[in-house]
């Protein structure tokens, strides 16, 4: 199952993470079912929420991050269960990333925490076909990833906290993603 709160990660880790963030909430809607934005601000620094109509993240990351947000956009907006979601993103690279870069994702509904794992960032680009593979050069880059959102996704709000490195363990990424899938 695909979900894509996740493909909201900036270039390399946004297309990676598209696949990845799909498994994360279609086994979140798993756990919980039991079965095993409309206008959205973007390009603001210093951790300012970007609030959409049912989605909203915070960019939590440092000036001296090597992949800097400069806006993400989503179609349809908002996010529908079982349809395509495409999810477009403008970065800046700052320093190269290269095999070894994987990002921590945590995935809870409310405050009970659904999914903690570990990802390879290269690993799952080159799984997801994404338009950028590693090594990724410094330089602005923009991308749009498309992926299908699980029909089973339960009404409920979920937030995804993503912390991405580089190879040498140095800061890549910082963000905290809200969806509600609660509002019509």
């Amino acid at each position: 199952m695909k979900f894509t709160i996740l493909a909201l990660l900036p270039l390399l880790a946004t297309t990676a993470s598209a696949s990845l963030a799909a498994d994360a909430l279609g086994w979140a809607g798993e756990l919980v079912s039991g079965s095993g934005g409309k206008s959205g601000v973007v390009g603001v620094k210093d951790g300012e929420v970007r609030t959409m109509d049912s989605w909203s993240y915070v960019d939590c990351g440092l000036a001296t991050d090597a992949v800097q947000i400069k806006s993400i956009k989503v179609s349809p907006d908002p996010p529908v269960p079982g349809k395509n979601l495409t999810v477009f993103v403008d970065a800046d690279v700052l320093d190269v990333l290269e095999e070894g870069a994987y990002a921590d994702v945590t995935v809870k509904l409310g405050l009970i925490k659904l999914l903690q794992k570990q990802f390879d960032v290269c690993e799952e680009a080159r799984d997801a076909n994404a338009t950028v593979q590693c090594p990724v050069q410094p330089g602005p880059y923009s991308v749009a990833q498309t992926v299908e959102l699980p029909k089973e996704i339960p009404k409920a709000k979920f937030s995804v906290q993503v912390r991405g490195y580089t190879a040498e363990e140095e800061d890549m990424i910082c963000l905290d993603l809200f969806v509600d899938f609660m509002k019509k």
